[in-house]
């Protein structure tokens, strides 16, 4: 805003606050949930003019004029809109102007995005495209620029690379609010040039860097990554993660996604250990398009922490006033005062929160969950919508798994899916050769796994063992939302239905599909970067549910499989991943072979 605005803007506040200039809405007689001090104060109105809070008190009609819009609270709470303080939009399935359509309505007035996703397809154009359509949102959307493209440098690789001088060219840009997730915390921890250069660009230009740092280890290689600069981890897991960022100056942000719950195993850091709560954050990270749509959102979030045993303020604090004063805009929202961008939520309980009016930007945008204003159109271009390049048709061969030569005796390096997490296990199986092959084994709960390159049409593809999914079926399931490089990950029991899977989501330019007995039997087409669908949250929910009812027809049980599905291939989180260069060891960052002769 400039100086001139900005004059205008407080001349116009005080004025109103004032009485000498009427409000353009006034909200009348409700409970102030006051994040600043923690308390709920009784009778009390608000004037709004300009989109911004004028006047906050108990009464409020000397703001009142001819074309003022009055509500009646009614001894409702007058609550913060809600702030998730990291999130990834691409993993909602949707676009930003969808996934707003679904979550506003619920009292999210705010959202801290990492384009992460997008910017691992098409590097700084993708990351621009986020930012253009979050500018003409009716609520807050700031963009963090995406930090590691590549996530792990030399394991993967993806379909453009993001450094130094486009993080400095991004922090220029408006709606850029912070550096996203750091996630090569080796490369920190080891004063790699690259990756503190990024972390200098966004100091300098005064804004914050995300962290994640997605290692147990909390010895010298933690304290090395803290001082590199990361200001907030949401990778914590465990009550002494939560304590030891908090200690070291960071802000836990304990996440609460669709397959991410992390918030019951950490919250004690304030519960038993009586951390200061301010220093807390709670976020969704990523959320699936049936949660957004069924479940809710931030709305959720504050349901289940209170299910935990924090009381509704301290909740609340941690996701209003807390997420802003860290990204620097306790001037501009996170709490309902004078000056603040008039963002407020009208709800009838507290703990059992449903948002009943939702103001965001001065204006009424949702009333009893349903939105009562337009959305812009936002069309992307045709470049956007053609990133799945497999280079060739796919056969049953390209999915074989090759035994050492001679070898009677193999040691499999397995993939173990660990349900609700985001970690892997690296399991050690012993398997049989057959015809100097080795097949799948549900006896055993041992399915094939591929990692198939998209980018660049190589015709790649990097096979290995995945166990945890359960499949008792004649399938396969192949997706394009891939953590973190989105090649294309195909899970399957049968050869030449990964092949099928495989090319019918070139076809389809990009997805997820659950093929059994060589019939597609789930499919949600995720045309925008192989990541994204315009379409609705609840029509690609339910799409997106018949993908889930894939699953368990091949006798998958997993919450969220899809979900776990799409973070094998996210090679910065241990143990075990799959990258189209071979089998990582993450906790050693080595690539290891798939089979070993014992």
């Amino acid at each position: 805003m400039t100086h001139a605005s900005q004059l205008q803007l407080r001349q116009t506040l005080v004025n109103v606050a004032m009485g000498r200039q009427p409000a353009d809405l006034v909200i009348r007689n409700g409970r102030w949930v006051s994040v600043q001090t923690g308390e709920i104060i009784p009778g009390t109105s608000i004037a709004i003019a300009a989109g911004h809070i004028a006047y906050v008190g108990d009464d409020a009609s000397h703001c009142i004029g001819e074309k003022t819009q009055v509500i009646e609270a009614a001894g409702r709470y007058l609550v913060p809109g809600l702030l998730d303080g990291h999130m990834h939009i691409e993993s909602g399935m949707v676009t930003v102007t969808e996934f707003v359509r679904a979550v506003a309505p619920r009292g999210v007035t705010g959202l801290f995005v990492d384009p992460h996703e997008i910017a691992n397809v098409f590097g700084l154009p993708g990351v621009r495209l986020m930012v253009d359509e979050a500018a003409v949102q009716p609520i807050h959307v700031w963009v963090q620029m995406p930090s590691c493209v590549p996530s792990a440098p030399g394991l993967e690789t993806p379909g453009a690379a993001i450094g130094p001088e486009e993080v400095a060219e991004a922090m220029t840009w408006d709606g850029i609010i912070g550096l996203g997730e750091m996630m090569n915390f080796p490369g920190v921890a080891a004063a790699d040039e690259k990756m503190l250069a990024e972390i200098a660009a966004t100091h300098a230009a005064g804004k914050t860097v995300g962290g994640h740092y997605a290692s147990p280890e909390l010895g010298l290689a933690f304290h090395g990554y803290v001082a590199g600069g990361a200001e907030d981890d949401h990778e914590g897991t465990r009550l002494e993660d939560a304590i030891a960022r908090a200690r070291q100056g960071m802000r836990p942000m304990l996440r609460y996604g669709s397959a991410w719950h992390d918030v019951a195993s950490q919250v004690g850091a304030i519960l038993e250990k009586g951390l200061d709560p301010r220093r807390f954050i709670l976020c969704t990270d990523d959320s699936h398009a049936a949660t957004i749509a069924y479940e809710g959102h931030m709305d959720r979030v504050l349901r289940h922490a209170l299910d935990q045993g924090l009381d509704p303020m301290t909740a609340l604090q941690m996701m209003t006033i807390n997420t802003a004063e860290h990204f620097g805009l306790s001037r501009e929202m996170g709490m309902i005062a004078p000056g603040r961008w008039a963002d407020i939520v009208i709800t009838s309980d507290l703990r059992h929160f449903q948002a009943e009016v939702v103001v965001a930007k001065g204006q009424v945008i949702a009333r009893d969950g349903q939105l009562v204003v337009e959305l812009p159109s936002y069309p992307y271009p045709e470049w956007a919508t053609h990133s799945v390049h497999l280079g060739r048709q796919l056969t049953a061969q390209d999915f074989r798994l090759e035994a050492p030569a001679g070898a009677s005796r193999v040691i499999a390096h397995v993939i173990g899916v660990i349900e609700n997490q985001a970690p892997t296990r690296h399991l050690r199986m012993e398997v049989a050769p057959q015809d100097g092959e080795i097949k799948v084994d549900l006896s055993r709960d041992l399915a094939k796994i591929a990692l198939v390159e998209r980018h660049k049409g190589t015709g790649g593809v990097t096979v290995g063992l995945v166990h945890g999914f359960g499949f008792t079926e004649k399938c396969a399931i192949a997706t394009t939302v891939a953590h973190d490089s989105h090649h294309m990950i195909v899970v399957g029991t049968d050869e030449a239905l990964m092949a099928q899977a495989a090319n019918q989501l070139a076809a389809t330019q990009g997805g997820q599909v659950v093929i059994k007995d060589g019939e597609v039997i789930g499919l949600v087409e995720l045309p925008i970067a192989g990541l994204m669908s315009n379409e609705r949250a609840e029509i690609v929910a339910e799409k997106a549910g018949a993908v889930l009812a894939g699953f368990r027809a091949c006798g998958c049980t997993l919450n969220n499989a899809n979900m776990q599905l799409s973070l094998l291939a996210l090679v910065v989180i241990p143990e075990l991943r799959i990258s189209d260069k071979g089998l990582v060891d993450v906790s050693r960052f080595e690539f290891i072979p798939p089979l070993e002769a014992v």
